[in-house]
């Protein structure tokens, strides 16, 4: 199986998969449940992140658990849904961010699988965070499909689970950073310490508080991510179905373990 797809806020389900079914991953840091079914003839296994019924916020995720287990199953790239808040006006709710850099502000994750001992002391290059083909697939196929498809932007990753200040959006964006999320890091940087290709679609659902004339709700968030669900399932899997005839990249060769 070499296609997993981590589904983020309002993506809890595989409805475009055919012959569902589910598979528990024992790994180092725990037990993951996974779907498992097909598209168009490719097995794809999809994971939600935020568990059953969004059961699960960004800071108690169990990251680690999460890339160790798709890896153990031979997943090898990984298209990650994600719904961000916009720190600049252009990037409009309902746009899809191909993001491409990172700026990490969380505090307290469980960050990496190298912690010394017998292996020593890894780090990991994060040049390119996110697989250079998989983006330009992601790319390729959401302008095919007509969506507005901005094909960069810095994720500013925040440890949540409380929306951010407005002072805080004003600083980020002085930073360089285009969105706001809370799930990038550390599953970015795990993808990449085990040599995964990795990339991230995020869907803008809201404006950055201080940004918009009216406070920034957790309904704002699900009901404009429920209404571009079916978007995201259908640019997940046209990028699979394309990705089938794609060539090789370098993201195996970081330093997989």
């Amino acid at each position: 199986m070499e296609y997993a797809i981590i589904g983020g806020t309002g993506v809890y389900d595989p409805k475009l998969l055919e012959n569902v079914g589910t598979r528990e991953v024992e790994t180092p840091y725990g037990t993951i449940t996974v779907q498992v079914g097909t598209y168009r003839g490719v097995e794809i296994a999809f994971l939600p992140r935020h568990g059953k019924g969004h059961s699960i916020p960004p800071h108690r995720i169990n990251y680690r658990a999460n890339i160790w287990g798709l890896k153990a199953l031979g997943v090898r790239r990984i298209l990650a849904t994600a719904a961000v808040g916009s720190l600049r006006r252009e990037l409009e709710p309902g746009h899809f961010v191909i993001v491409d850099q990172v700026l990490d502000f969380t505090k307290s994750r469980a960050c990496t699988f190298f912690e010394g001992g017998d292996e020593g002391v890894v780090h990991t290059d994060m040049t390119e965070p996110y697989c250079p083909q998989l983006r330009a697939t992601l790319i390729e196929v959401g302008r095919k499909l007509g969506f507005a498809i901005h094909p960069r932007g810095t994720y500013v990753c925040t440890e949540g689970p409380r929306f951010e200040t407005p002072a805080e959006i004003r600083a980020f964006a002085l930073l360089g950073g285009d969105v706001v999320g809370m799930t990038a890091v550390p599953e970015v940087v795990l993808a990449r310490e085990l040599g995964l290709c990795y990339a991230t679609m995020a869907m803008v659902t809201n404006l950055g508080a201080g940004l918009s004339k009216t406070p920034l709700t957790q309904e704002e968030v699900v009901e404009i991510m429920a209404a571009n669900t079916q978007r995201v399932r259908e640019l997940a899997m046209e990028t699979v179905a394309r990705l089938r005839y794609a060539s090789s990249c370098q993201c195996a060769h970081v330093h997989a373990p």
